[in-house]
């Protein structure tokens, strides 16, 4: 307190009481967030008791990461701490997602080995916005389902499920695996596959098979592989011809063997892998021995 009877205090001595710095407050008070109650006649800036608990505040709300504008709110009676507070931990939580993103995306980086060039890449796919990853999403349904009217309504719903949304706080290995299945569903070639996948559906169904027939059909087939497999039966066993009509009836083998060629590309499997992935489920059962088995029967009996 300078000795003159005012009960004043100038700078240096606020910074020796409350062990800030001299430099911080005179910011600060240039800032306006701490006005002085008058000056001296020297033109130093003097401040009272009060201003010793409105630093205090301006303090507390710095450590705490608030601007400046917004102590000058608090101060001004603009806004109260709690409004203050709130709109500040929304600022956060966005700050905090954006920072889990950088990290999974360098994490990746330096996992990969990736050249400046993934590295941008992998940057924008994986800060892509929710809206923008589902527009990609639509792009690549519409396009494998456009004009195929008679396709099984699970299958497209299915698979517009499949390519999972980026979860807001991303591991490494989930940016990863978005930014590849990103990267593969606006791919023109598996776009091709994907649609050939449904042509073939699309064809199998008329107008009155019921919705899931196609996915009815996928776990008989499933089931049929994998007693196949438990009882030891090869491929090119006689008893296999018998399984494959109970599995079939009278359809045409040739189109559904290229049917499931299609459905077990290694590029399809990859799909199904990287929205597990994406969707934080882990490793899901891909059942490629079953179709395997299924496969290598109807190749031995099927005249290409």
């Amino acid at each position: 307190m300078i000795d003159d009877g005012t009960g004043l205090f100038t700078i240096g001595e606020l910074a020796k009481a409350t062990g800030l710095t001299v430099r911080t407050i005179r910011y600060w008070s240039d800032e306006g967030v701490l006005t002085p109650v008058t000056r001296s006649a020297g033109g130093y800036r003097l401040y009272d008791a009060e201003s010793f608990a409105r630093l205090e505040l301006i303090r507390t709300l710095r450590e705490l990461g608030l601007g400046l504008g917004h102590v000058r709110e608090v101060l001004a009676g603009e806004r109260t701490v709690a409004e203050v507070a709130a709109a500040h931990v929304a600022a956060l939580d966005a700050q905090i997602r954006s920072l889990k993103v950088t990290r999974a995306v360098l994490s990746t980086v330096a996992r990969r080995g990736s050249s400046a060039e993934e590295t941008t890449l992998m940057n924008r796919l994986a800060r892509l916005s929710a809206a923008e990853r589902r527009r990609i999403v639509e792009d690549f349904t519409t396009e494998i389902f456009e004009g195929l009217d008679t396709a099984d309504p699970d299958i497209r719903t299915r698979l517009r499920f499949a390519v999972a949304e980026l979860p807001d706080d991303p591991t490494p290995e989930q940016v990863d695996a978005w930014v590849e299945l990103a990267e593969m569903i606006q791919d023109p070639e598996f776009r091709a596959l994907m649609r050939k996948m449904v042509e073939f559906n699309a064809a199998d169904r008329g107008p009155d098979v019921p919705a899931g027939t196609s996915l009815w059909f996928m776990s008989r087939l499933v089931q049929t592989g994998g007693e196949a497999l438990r009882r030891g039966l090869a491929p090119e066993d006689p008893e296999a011809e018998r399984i494959l009509r109970e599995l079939l009836g009278d359809a045409d083998r040739a189109a559904v063997l290229e049917r499931l060629t299609a459905a077990t590309n290694a590029r399809v499997a990859r799909y199904r892998e990287l929205s597990a992935a994406v969707s934080g489920l882990g490793p899901q059962a891909t059942y490629e021995q079953e179709f395997a088995w299924v496969v290598a029967a109807l190749e031995l009996r099927v005249d290409r």
